[in-house]
């Protein structure tokens, strides 16, 4: 794939981001709105890595790294652009900046029903680690 390029985030690129995680992205999250991803890349720059093709945003992680965990979300990419090594090079980027900084482990969140995305990191080298849960508390409310 000689076309891709693997770039981090910038706040301009927020709507952009948004509108492709609903194509691409499965769930949601309480975040998803342009102040949560600017604060994001505000607050970490390199944490939110994209991948575009011909200037056309086909892939994403968050590569968030705070200073203990090294945690991995929205692993996504175009449904007509999957199974053409998008996903690897964007962990491929993921797995570098965790090295650099110290990383020793990352940690992916996937969604339980989304087998398809289960076989995805499984294939990139993951495990599923069935004693640990997440437990989680909303600390605002939505809307």
């Amino acid at each position: 794939m000689t076309d891709l390029q693997i770039r981090a985030a910038l706040p301009a690129d927020a709507g952009t981001v948004l509108a492709f995680w609903k194509e691409a992205a499965e769930g949601t999250s309480i975040t998803d709105d342009a102040d949560g991803v600017i604060r994001l890349v505000t607050r970490d720059p390199d944490a939110l890595i994209l991948a575009e093709s011909d200037g056309v945003l086909v892939g994403s992680v968050i590569a968030g790294w705070d200073g203990w965990r090294a945690s991995l979300y929205r692993l996504a990419v175009l449904p007509s652009r999957r199974r053409q090594g998008i996903a690897t090079a964007l962990l491929d980027a993921a797995e570098r900046r965790f090295v650099a900084v110290g990383g020793r482990r990352g940690d992916a969140m996937v969604l339980e029903a989304n087998e398809s995305a289960q076989r995805a990191w499984a294939a990139a080298g993951y495990h599923r680690e069935d004693h640990w849960r997440r437990w989680v508390k909303p600390l605002v409310e939505t809307v």
